[in-house]
Order: C-alpha cells, then structure tokens, then sequence
C-alpha cells in the first residue's frame, strides 16, 4: 500500500535546482521533493505521496492521522521498522 503520510519539515535544500526536504513520519526521516510546495519551511507539515509534498496540513492534524496511522500498523508497513 502507498499512503499519503503527514510529516514535519526538518530542513530544505536545494538539489540539482529542485527543492528538497528532510521530513520527519513519528522518527523516520525520509528526503521528499517539495516541487508541488516549493515555499515549505522548516517547522511546518505536508503531506508526503511517493516522495512528493503535496500540500500543507496544520499540527493537530498530522500528529492525530500519524498517531491512528501507528496504531494500525501502516506507518511500520509503509516504512519498516519505526523508532
């Protein structure tokens, strides 16, 4: 299964002239491509679809949806083993 995962912006760079993010899903740390949400900042939360941002989504509602998502199990199917 391919979830859209809410994740946390950790930093932003630039590679090979396409913006990047490092984000944090509840302790795993995957770089995504913020293409689609170019201005995202550290701090700020996105949902993350096959390595792409694909928009913002405020605080509460990441940790409730990354919180359920634990609960059942897909963070770990989607990611492997999570902290």
């Amino acid at each position: 299964m391919c979830l859209a995962v809410p994740g946390r912006v950790v930093r932003v760079s630039v590679v090979d002239g396409t913006p990047m993010a490092e984000v944090d899903f509840g302790g795993v740390r995957k770089d995504v491509c913020l293409q689609y949400v170019p201005d995202a900042a550290p701090g700020e939360y996105l949902i993350v679809h096959v390595g792409f941002a694909i928009q913002r989504l405020d605080e509460e509602s990441a940790r409730r949806t990354l919180d359920e998502f634990t609960r059942l199990g897909l963070l770990q199917e989607e990611f492997g083993e999570v902290p």
